[in-house]
């Protein structure tokens, strides 16, 4: 099933999309998907990221190996949904891309056991974890992580994901791939990433984790169009724009 949240004619839904129809849940009959606005397809209290969490991009940047997954946090002002644009502060020189697989909690999930995690997924979502890169230097993430826009997440929430554990993420900006990878190429899997948070953080339903991001981060700027793609999930657009 496809989950979507969505505004229609000034009203915000939420909805299952069968082909090219949007059924309320519960519903009073379909909507075209060309004819509502789509929203980010749930709305977080919580997000956990997870870092240098791919080989690609620890070799790329000359990483150490992780021994344990290493966390961090976006605020929720920073999500934005499908086609909504991507704001780049005016004092950032460089604004970076980061694909991902994003992990939408179904259940609350506290010290989950990792065989169990599957148990406490709602779905999958794809994500772009837009970076201040030069905001980063003053040691302080919450900043370069978290302004207004930096978590697009979309077109939906897939609940039914075969295998999650080998799916193929392709990053594109104005077209050209900009990064392809792997969900196998995760240091680690999803299943050890929920059982490591929720052994101090408590996730609810409609909370969401980032995953990682393979190699090939890199800058975008206004009027840039940028596509993270997830094989069985779907796309997620965006356009970068000036920020007043």
């Amino acid at each position: 099933m496809r989950i979507v949240r969505y505004s229609l004619d000034g009203r915000i839904g939420r909805g299952a999309v069968v082909e090219d129809l949007v059924h309320e849940l519960p519903g009073d009959g379909p909507a075209r998907l060309d004819e509502v606005e789509l929203l980010a397809p749930c709305d977080p209290r919580v997000i956990v990221c997870v870092g240098s969490n791919y080989a690609g991009q620890i070799a790329e940047k000359g990483r150490p190996w992780p021994k344990q997954p290493h966390l961090f946090l976006k605020a929720p002002n920073a999500i934005a949904g499908p086609d909504a644009p991507i704001l780049r502060p005016p004092e950032v020189e460089r604004l970076e891309y980061e694909g991902e697989l994003a992990v939408v909690i179904g259940h609350t999930a506290r010290n989950v056991p990792a065989e169990r995690a599957a148990e406490f997924v709602l779905g999958y979502t794809c994500a772009n974890d837009v970076t201040a890169h030069d905001w980063r230097s003053d040691g302080q993430w919450a900043r370069a992580k978290s302004a207004d826009t930096f978590c697009p997440l979309g077109p939906w929430i897939e609940t039914e994901v075969p295998e999650v554990s080998a799916l193929q993420l392709t990053t594109r900006l104005n077209g050209k791939i900009v990064q392809k990878g792997s969900t196998a190429e995760m240091v680690f899997g999803i299943a050890e990433v929920l059982a490591f948070v929720t052994r101090w953080i408590t996730l609810n339903p409609g909370d969401v984790v980032l995953t990682g991001s393979p190699a090939g981060v890199g800058p975008m700027t206004p009027g840039d169009e940028v596509e993270v793609e997830i094989a069985g999930i779907g796309a997620l657009r965006n356009t970068v724009a000036a920020r007043e």
